[in-house]
């Protein structure tokens, strides 16, 4: 099974680890994994902010990247539901159409693809899931708690089983953090007010990690943890599951 990387640039600028933490782990899982040099940007800042239009040199460089893979795998809801949703090409529509499905968030990518519903690692601290809006509502990774249906989550189903990991069960579980992209620029006050609420619950449920399938989220978080001077520390998903032995 042969495998395209896609780290999103956030990641590969700022959170080298992240992908690092990526690429160890489907290779444990047993996945031949390749990292496509040529990557950058989805699109997804510019088709957020209502200019699709200007993003067909990030979708065109996105095919010839990624194109022949059996499966594109990412650590990142967000980057993930904009390339199923957004990405096309007049000149290669039935390439795109094929990126478009087969490209995976990890967590949903080891246990709908792989099959794999537990992970042998070890992590010895408290941690708060966070949930993300665009992998819990766009991609189905977790049930919505507003709905009257079975509870599911991915990532928590590979968490449960990592030793020593006490994961906690948060009073509001899937409210936004008010990073949103563009939205913590244009809207400062109200997004920071948003990520100090979110903090909160996991400050009532003293955790040590605030854990989540997107570090654009944990960055949000992590700003604000810092500012407040707080013990608790933010860690991506796959950093946990990459404890993992060989």
């Amino acid at each position: 099974m042969k495998i395209g990387l896609f780290i999103p640039c956030y990641v590969d600028q700022f959170y080298p680890k992240v992908g690092i933490a990526t690429y160890e782990l489907l290779q444990k899982l047993g996945c031949e994994v390749e990292f496509p040099m040529g990557q950058t940007c989805c699109g997804q800042p510019m088709a957020n902010s209502g200019y699709a239009h200007l993003t067909k040199g990030c979708d065109a460089n996105f095919i010839a990247n990624f194109s022949g893979f059996d499966y594109i795998v990412c650590p990142s809801g967000s980057c993930v539901l904009h390339v199923k949703d957004h990405l096309h090409d007049e000149k290669q529509e039935e390439k795109a159409t094929a990126i478009r499905n087969t490209v995976y968030e990890l967590t949903e990518f080891i246990t709908d693809v792989l099959k794999i519903d537990h992970i042998d690692g070890r992590f010895p601290y408290k941690v708060g899931m966070h949930v993300s809006c665009h992998g819990q509502r766009g991609l189905k990774l977790s049930q919505m708690s507003e709905l009257n249906a079975p509870f599911f989550s991915k990532p928590e189903q590979l968490l449960h089983n990592i030793e020593g990991l006490d994961l906690v069960a948060l009073t509001r579980k899937d409210e936004c953090c008010g990073f949103g992209g563009t939205f913590c620029v244009t809207e400062e006050a109200v997004s920071v007010k948003m990520g100090q609420d979110r903090i909160k619950d996991h400050e009532s449920h003293d955790v040590d990690y605030i854990t989540g399938g997107d570090m654009s989220c944990l960055m949000h978080l992590d700003g604000i943890l810092k500012r407040q001077k707080s013990r608790i520390k933010t860690i991506h998903i796959a950093e946990i599951l990459n404890s993992l032995e060989n």
